[in-house]
């Protein structure tokens, strides 16, 4: 039997849907839907700390919704 669609592990939705709450990751989101992008260059747009949007990549990895390069 094929399973379409199906995955192992299940997601946090609760994390997810968190996540996916706050403008600023939403948009961090939308930018990356174009390619990826240094913490710097995610920051440009946006009147808040380097480090804020560090804070704000973290919340969306442990969700699951973007991976991290050193």
């Amino acid at each position: 039997m094929e399973r379409i669609g199906y995955i192992e592990a299940k997601p946090d939705l609760d994390a997810v849907f968190s996540a996916l709450a706050d403008p600023t990751r939403r948009a961090i989101l939308s930018r990356l839907a174009d390619g990826q992008a240094s913490v710097n260059e995610l920051a440009a747009p946006f009147e808040i700390s380097q480090p804020a949007i560090s804070r704000h990549l973290k919340v969306l990895e442990k969700a699951g919704l973007v991976e991290r390069d050193v």
